[in-house]
């Protein structure tokens, strides 16, 4: 009678594909990682990504990491490959007034949920970045640093990361004044000063510190004007 649960042995591994290995060697695939990207943000969408890979590492993978050690130019070369040869993968996205509504966090943690619930194939287990997901169907691990750790929490990273840029560029062309195509939409210098001089656009989280400071001081003026 096979143990249960069941013994789990540490072998060297290629890469980021150690936890996994461990984890479908023991019967408990396919394992999904889940990552989100924009969290930190004070305007654009939350974007959250899950991902199953094939169960041998492919060479065309090779380059897989933590997204924000990779170049743009990779990440979009990685995101091609990851969306070819993944058995599934899955993205979720917040704007940002659902994020204003439900809180970063919360709004995190579900789009971590419905990430794997929009899988083509159930997991068997799911390693999440840092966060512990509660209400998810199968046993969950959560990865301290998980996309430099995982190989399909950095895959799902890349997904995350690569579908918010592409959101955040096409924002640009609608609001060019806030130059969200260089830097996506977080709390840069320039971000900044744009806010300052225009103020927030509906694509500026209203619940962060900074935008509510400026939307407070735009109504003061407006109000002083009457």
């Amino acid at each position: 009678m096979t143990p249960w649960p069941p013994r789990i042995t540490v072998r060297r591994s290629s890469g980021l594909r150690t936890i996994e290995s461990v984890l479908n060697r023991s019967g408990l695939g396919p394992v999904a990682g889940v990552d989100e990207a924009g969290r930190g943000a004070c305007a654009g969408p939350l974007v959250v990504a899950a991902c199953v890979l094939a169960g041998r590492p492919s060479p065309a993978l090779a380059r897989l990491d933590d997204s924000k050690k990779l170049t743009e130019r990779t990440r979009e070369e990685l995101f091609a490959v990851i969306t070819r040869l993944a058995q599934a993968w899955s993205v979720v996205s917040f704007p940002a007034r659902e994020v204003d509504r439900m809180g970063v966090h919360v709004a995190n943690i579900e789009g971590m949920r419905r990430a794997v619930a929009g899988l083509s194939i159930a997991p068997g287990y799911v390693l999440t970045d840092g966060f512990r997901v509660p209400g998810l169907p199968v046993p969950s691990l959560p990865l301290i640093g998980g996309d430099g750790a995982a190989a399909c929490i950095a895959a799902a990273s890349v997904l995350a990361k690569v579908s918010r840029d592409r959101v955040m560029v096409t924002m640009d062309d609608t609001h060019p004044e806030y130059g969200f195509a260089i830097h996506k939409g977080y709390g840069t210098p320039a971000h900044i000063t744009a806010l300052e001089e225009h103020g927030p656009c509906p694509e500026h989280r209203r619940s962060w510190s900074n935008v509510a400071a400026l939307v407070d001081r735009v109504d003061y003026i407006s109000e002083r004007a009457r």
